[in-house]
């Protein structure tokens, strides 16, 4: 996976019904092949996911590197990760999805980076829908939501 010309998956795909599994795999594999470009890898929503299956970034990055497939992760993951119900994991993935800056300074990034992509989006609160503009996805128009101070 070479970021420097290629997008990673939307944080939206989901993978063995968790969202962001798929981006998390594209970064890791780009940064074992040194093609990560500006993309990050462990992120803060890297580490949110890695949490919430009780997995380290250490462990996922070995599990990327002897699995040259998604389908290799994925058994390695349902395995090894803490098992969760169906509700709770779609309740966990609606949560990330719809997170948005959680501090002054992180607000301050985001209407940075929606100034610099969009800044006609005013109706974009989450970090998933900013990554999705940004990396030429379709993302709908909502209703005006409250703007972060």
């Amino acid at each position: 996976m070479d970021l420097r010309t290629n997008f990673p998956r939307s944080m939206k795909f989901k993978l063995a019904g968790y969202a962001h599994l798929a981006r998390m795999i594209d970064k890791c594999r780009a940064v074992l092949a040194g093609t990560e470009g500006e993309y990050i890898y462990p992120c803060p929503m890297d580490e949110r996911l890695m949490e919430f299956a009780g997995i380290t970034s250490e462990q996922f990055t070995a599990s990327v590197k002897a699995n040259a497939t998604d389908e290799g992760v994925v058994k390695w993951l349902k395995q090894t990760a803490q098992p969760h119900q169906p509700a709770e994991l779609e309740e966990w993935n609606q949560q990330l999805l719809a997170r948005g800056p959680s501090s002054p300074e992180s607000a301050a990034r985001f209407k940075k980076y929606l100034a610099a992509i969009d800044p006609s989006r005013t109706d974009l609160t989450a970090w998933s829908d900013l990554q999705d503009l940004e990396e030429e996805r379709v993302v709908p128009r909502r209703e005006p939501a409250h703007q972060f101070q």
